[in-house]
């Protein structure tokens, strides 16, 4: 199966740097640098229990990646909606 991986955008639409959305089949995934933060695999998500909430600049994209502020993240995380896995 063929990867996809394209690099997210600023919010003035230019590259962002060292942040990456791949594709494999119906798999997203979110990279920051080299880890692996978030995942959204068969309409379940899970994040990095290490690398989620790592950094300002991650939890910027990852709020983009998955269309969410990181309070509601967090939320769902709470609920049990959001899984905490070891993805790296």
């Amino acid at each position: 199966m063929k990867a996809t991986v394209t690099t997210l955008k600023t919010r003035s639409g230019n590259n962002a740097e060292n942040q990456f959305e791949i594709k494999i089949g119906d798999i997203r995934i979110f990279q920051s640098y080299n880890a692996i933060i978030a995942k959204i695999e068969n309409g379940k998500t899970a994040l990095d229990e290490k690398f989620w909430n790592y950094s300002n600049t991650t939890s910027k994209y990852r709020n983009i990646f998955l269309n969410e502020t990181t309070a509601e993240t967090k939320k769902k995380i709470d609920s049990g909606e959001y899984k905490l896995e070891n993805l790296n």
